[in-house]
């Protein structure tokens, strides 16, 4: 369960120190992705393509300890479990929210996406998993390929952000570009380029 840490206690001592109180901790990288593995197992397997992205998300987001650790108001709250939040567009064609605990083995995970998806759909009701997962917001705006977004700072969501759109063909391959946006309070700009970095490795490996 997730429980309130003292920052002073934590490798994020300093960072806390640091950012809290700043105008602006968010943080926002952009790297570009070449996902034609992705675009390869999705019609092979025929998955969506949205899934095994969020897929290949949490499973590098869960072997990086900054991640389970959250500034939450004004508190530092570890936890034990990961979300990847998906966008879905609902019955009333406006959006909808849908959290999903992050599961390693991907036949599992993307019956849990079919499933949750399809219920939030159908419902017009978010699926909030935030009491429970430190969770990892994503949004595709499929409608249209996009350059990069830079979320914005509320003050009351600062979870680590994931943006893209619709993915570009060059020659024999695709990419996408993403923005990847963080609490500086949460990790450093090495551990995001880490991150990004793995990102792209986990999806060269899917199978």
């Amino acid at each position: 369960m997730p429980k309130e840490v003292n920052p002073k206690d934590t490798d994020r001592a300093a960072a806390y120190k640091l950012w809290m109180k700043a105008p602006n901790p968010m943080v926002t990288f952009f790297k570009t992705f070449d996902v034609t593995n992705i675009i390869k197992v999705s019609r092979k397997r025929k998955l969506k393509f949205n899934m095994l992205l969020d897929y290949c998300i949490g499973k590098v987001a869960a072997a990086v300890k900054e991640f389970y650790m959250l500034p939450v108001g004004d508190k530092l709250i570890q936890y034990d479990t990961i979300a990847v939040n998906t966008i879905v567009k609902n019955k009333e064609g406006e959006v909808s929210s849908c959290d999903l605990a992050f599961d390693a083995d991907l036949s599992r995970f993307n019956d849990e996406y079919l499933e949750h998806t399809a219920e939030t759909a159908a419902s017009c009701r978010d699926r909030d998993l935030s009491e429970t997962c430190m969770v990892i917001g994503t949004s595709a705006i499929i409608d249209t390929e996009i350059d990069g977004a830079v979320g914005m700072n509320s003050g009351i969501f600062n979870n680590p952000f994931l943006i893209w759109g619709r993915y570009k063909k060059k020659l024999f391959k695709y990419y996408l570009p993403v923005s990847f946006q963080f609490h500086h309070t949460q990790m450093d700009g090495a551990h995001a380029g880490v991150f990004l970095k793995n990102l792209q490795n986990e999806i060269n490996r899917l199978k």
